[in-house]
């Protein structure tokens, strides 16, 4: 028996959910710092490897969306792997602007557990002022 070699049975390897989504997580592939999660798509996920660069599935839009396409925060794909169940994606990226946030941050991940709460680690660079 031979193995399928059609160039899209790569897609049949993920699972799925029941929305036909993949968590996809975006890490700097230079220093290891996670950036941010989104979702995949079948065909999110064959645009990214198609063009080398991270497309999504947004949810809250209900469209592809080519991370970077207005703001231009672009995240170049240097490697992309799937984890051990296949049902997550780790996506090893090259963060144009060192911006993956959209509140303006380099990670989506600011927010850290401290006494009790959820306080952010970082300035809010929209506001202009500091944090404690």
């Amino acid at each position: 028996m031979t193995r399928d070699s059609s160039p899209t049975r790569f897609l049949d390897d993920v699972t799925w959910n029941a929305d036909g989504l993949v968590p996809a997580i975006a890490q700097d592939a230079t220093t290891g710092a996670v950036l941010m999660l989104a979702w995949m798509n079948r065909e999110s996920l064959a645009l990214t490897l198609r063009e080398q660069r991270a497309v999504y599935w947004s949810r809250s839009r209900g469209r592809l969306w080519r991370k970077g396409e207005e703001s231009g925060h672009v995240q170049r794909l240097i490697d992309i792997r799937l984890d051990c169940d296949g049902d997550t994606l780790l996506l090893k990226v090259e963060q144009a602007g060192g911006i993956a946030c959209h509140t303006g941050r380099p990670s989506c991940f600011y927010n850290e557990f401290r006494d009790g709460q959820w306080r952010p680690d970082s300035p809010d660079p929209t506001a202009g002022g500091t944090t404690s």
